[in-house]
């Protein structure tokens, strides 16, 4: 099963630490991470997010949708990169958390299981479609 381990700053202190972590120790605490993960071939993918300032928000409750520029939204509400791994159950997702390097008070890592294409009615044209796409492309 695959999950995505998000890393969420949770409070407003946190996210004023996060600033003061040398930057070189942090691409080594999480390289040795990076490099576990590979070895244990559990890793598909991590990536991690530019600041939140850079970003937007597209809110549909209105109509026309409203486009906001970052900052937004509450401190715990952000987060700053995640990882996708692929494990037997939740259980082992829970445990590749535990030992992710950004362990620091007001740091939270949220686990949700990502979903697959055959958990979607087969006989659906999109689903027809996105699983041929998927198909040509090596991503089944």
């Amino acid at each position: 099963m695959k999950f995505m381990l998000i890393w969420r700053v949770a409070s407003d202190e946190a996210w004023a630490n996060l600033g003061e972590i040398d930057f070189e120790q942090m691409l080594e605490t999480v390289g040795r991470f990076n490099e576990e993960l590979i070895e244990a071939g559990v890793l598909i993918a991590a990536e991690g997010l530019a600041s939140a300032e850079e970003g937007v928000v597209v809110d549909f409750s209105s109509e026309p949708p409203v486009v906001t520029d970052g900052p937004y939204g509450e401190t715990k509400e952000l987060f700053n990169g995640f990882y996708l791994i692929n494990v037997p159950t939740i259980q082992d997702a829970i445990e590749w958390a535990k030992r992710t390097p950004m362990t620091a008070a007001g740091f939270k890592t949220e686990i949700r299981r990502v979903t697959t294409i055959d958990e979607f009615p087969q006989d659906n044209e999109w689903i027809k479609k996105e699983r041929a796409w998927r198909e040509a492309n090596n991503q089944l």
